[in-house]
């Protein structure tokens, strides 16, 4: 039976799904592979990621969800309905409720967006829910008592810091900057100091093989395959963990402003209690190697990566369902 409540985290790079009672039933890329000729859906999530930087000229493989909204609304729509689908089987007799959860800061033309996309996949009511939030309450931090919490959301697509109290965001910024931004920086800087082109998922591979915010005291070193820019030919090269610090250290520069800003405009009270307790790491980007300490260095506050940091959003979603506070803030999502 599904009559159930289901938490989606639409992420730029993934989706993940979390349904009452059973937990993360679903992790899988949001990309979609389109036949060009017919516009008839290939292959979604795994499948379509497989053929990325591989598929023919008549098949397009794109990302309907960019910087965490939606950038092409009938793909968006027909990817969570296969999700949904494959979850609650075709014959839905209960049609489950849904939040979704969406970048802080997003328009209301890009809200109702994915409201009406997760109507439309089959929902029987959709809200959304602020990502930072949703992640602060899948990392089981207090958010419903009077004092400072603090979570910074590192995504595929954003990355945004903010201060939570009493279910509620205080002070709160984002940068469209988040892990693609990450593996760009990687790609840019092989092509310049190496004149090798590489494609995205290879950056991806780097960036988790040997990636570091910090200089590692020991060395890692990785074989890269790509192709030469001048000769023309597959080409291979050793690059180092130093060198992947050195290329990523502009996109994270960005990531460590938007967390300082915020604790710049931190009411005093609430900026005491976060000194006590730290500020909590979720999304991909916070498995990225001495995130944590390079965050500890720049703010001086306590940085720790939570509990399966990339699974807290898409939790915390599903939870919000169950919690009258915060179900009564969110019920006016656009109808």
């Amino acid at each position: 039976m599904f009559g159930r409540d289901i938490g989606i985290d639409l992420g730029t790079v993934n989706v993940l799904v979390w349904v009452k009672g059973k937990g993360i039933v679903l992790q899988e890329p949001s990309i979609v592979a389109i036949s060009i000729n017919d516009n008839k859906i290939v292959a979604v999530g795994e499948e379509a990621r497989a053929m990325l930087g591989r598929a023919p000229e008549s098949i397009e493989v794109a990302r309907p969800v960019k910087d965490g909204v939606i950038a092409d609304y009938q793909v968006t729509e027909a990817m969570l309905r296969y999700f949904i689908q494959r979850i609650c089987g075709r014959l839905r007799i209960f049609r489950p409720r849904i939040m979704v959860s969406v970048p802080v800061g997003v328009t209301s033309v890009e809200s109702r967006a994915v409201h009406d996309a997760a109507i439309q996949a089959g929902g029987r009511e959709a809200y959304l829910i602020p990502e930072p939030l949703a992640a602060a309450l899948g990392a089981n931090m207090p958010i419903s008592a009077p004092t400072g919490n603090m979570v910074v959301d590192i995504g595929g697509g954003t990355s945004e810091a903010a201060v939570i109290s009493m279910n509620d965001i205080v002070v709160a910024s984002s940068v469209r900057v988040g892990g693609m931004k990450i593996d760009e920086a990687i790609i840019s800087y092989i092509r310049k100091k190496y004149n090798l082109l590489i494609g995205e998922q290879t950056a991806e591979e780097i960036k988790i093989a040997i990636g570091s915010a910090l200089p590692l005291e020991e060395e890692l070193r990785m074989e890269v395959r790509g192709r030469d820019q001048v000769a023309g030919l597959p080409k291979t090269i050793t690059i180092t963990s130093g060198e992947v610090t050195e290329a990523i250290a502009e996109p994270l520069s960005q990531i460590v402003g938007v967390v300082r800003s915020v604790l710049e405009k931190t009411p005093p009270e609430l900026a005491a209690d976060i000194i006590d307790r730290g500020m909590i790491l979720t999304g991909g980007g916070a498995l990225l190697r001495n995130i944590d300490r390079l965050l500890t260095k720049v703010t001086g506050v306590p940085c720790y990566v939570a509990e399966n940091a990339i699974a807290c959003t898409a939790i915390g979603a599903g939870k919000a369902l169950s919690s009258y506070s915060i179900m009564r803030r969110y019920q006016a999502a656009p109808a």
